[in-house]
């Protein structure tokens, strides 16, 4: 019988000047059908900041999985909302990845990320404003 390899890594980015720190478990092994909890605790605010989960199968390219806002919205890749859901806890600053009937297929390395929106406020902060999400909104 096959195993999928949730594996977690540490993900740190930069976000207007403050480092931001997100820390995720090692890694995870769990037996397909089986569920899989991997929880993020982040260094930013929950309730002010959106966090995204993505992941990336070996050799593939990344693939978004879903955003929960700072709202508590959350928000999936329609191929994958019925495998995955995304909650938050604001006391703890912590943000979960829930998968369930997941199959060898899903095998990746799975990141959590802060998402920042962007606008013509927060454009001005990059030398090229392109830079911020690729267009300003």
């Amino acid at each position: 019988m096959g195993a999928i390899a949730a594996l977690a890594v540490l993900l740190g980015t930069l976000s207007y000047g403050h480092c931001v720190e997100l820390t995720q478990p090692g890694s995870t092994v769990v037996t397909p059908g089986q569920p899989l909890t991997i929880s993020c605790k982040v260094s930013y605010s929950v309730s002010s900041d959106h966090t995204a989960w993505i992941r990336q199968p070996a050799g593939k390219a990344l693939e978004w999985i879903g955003v929960i806002s700072s709202g508590g919205s959350t928000y999936y890749k329609d191929s994958l909302k019925s495998k995955f859901t995304i909650s938050r806890d604001t006391s703890s600053n912590t943000v979960s990845l829930h998968g369930s009937s997941l199959q060898t297929g899903d095998t990746a390395v799975y990141y959590c990320a802060r998402y920042t929106q962007c606008s013509k406020a927060s454009a001005g902060l990059y030398k090229n404003p392109d830079e911020c999400c690729g267009r300003i909104q």
